[in-house]
């Protein structure tokens, strides 16, 4: 069977799952946030289950056994903006494959972290990745996180690019959603939480094992 290529300019790519592995940290910030209510350590299912809700802004009262979420989020997500940085490692060959990629199209980041872009800024330039970024845009820089098409399209406007010459590269149906409200091309990645009949259901228009994958699937532009 041909292999589909795709033809686009620019690319937005998600960070945690996508570039980075943020396993640890959302560990960290669970196992924080349950002895603050406390409760006992539980389960990774649960663990990885947290931040899929909050990336599909799903309550997550089932899992705290009647404890308050608010006091158990306000907790996580504090944790979790702290540790990150630290905890979160780049995935392997992620590297080599931004080169590649910002030889073919303009790239920019795109995260649902509630933190200044300088501090992710910081954290790409610890790993020597934020070279190969045009743009970065975090939940602060938007009124409507992901799944709304907001950041995207204001992404593809800071690379002078028409969103639907874009390709949307994420790991969460939050990113594939955004992507196809934006009208652009999605590519869904499996190295993060969610799985692969997760992310098929929403028809991306790509499924990947990694994002290292990407570049054999571009076509190079003229």
């Amino acid at each position: 069977m041909k292999k589909a290529m795709l033809k686009v300019e620019g690319i937005l790519l998600d960070l945690d799952g996508t570039i980075v592995d943020s396993k640890e940290a959302y560990l960290e910030a669970a196992k924080t946030a349950f002895k603050t209510i406390g409760q006992r350590m539980v389960n990774t299912e649960i663990v990885m289950e947290i931040p899929k809700r909050l990336e599909l802004k799903l309550p997550i009262d089932d899992l705290l056994k009647g404890s308050d979420a608010s006091e158990f989020l306000d907790v996580y997500l504090k944790t979790y903006y702290q540790v990150a940085p630290v905890k979160a490692k780049p995935l392997p060959g992620i590297s080599e494959t931004l080169k590649k990629l910002s030889d073919k199209a303009k790239l920019a980041l795109i995260t649902m972290r509630r933190v200044p872009k300088e501090k992710v800024c910081e954290e790409l330039e610890k790993f020597g990745l934020a070279k190969y970024f045009r743009y970065i845009i975090t939940a602060l820089d938007t009124d409507d996180p992901k799944p709304s098409p907001e950041a995207l399209i204001k992404c593809a406007r800071q690379l002078d690019i028409q969103i639907c010459k874009c390709a949307v590269v994420g790991d969460s149906v939050a990113d594939i959603r955004a992507g196809k409200n934006a009208g652009a091309t999605t590519v869904a990645v499996l190295s993060g939480i969610f799985s692969y009949d997760e992310l098929e259901r929403e028809k991306p228009d790509l499924i990947l094992e990694s994002i290292n994958q990407l570049p054999c699937f571009l076509n190079d532009q003229e």
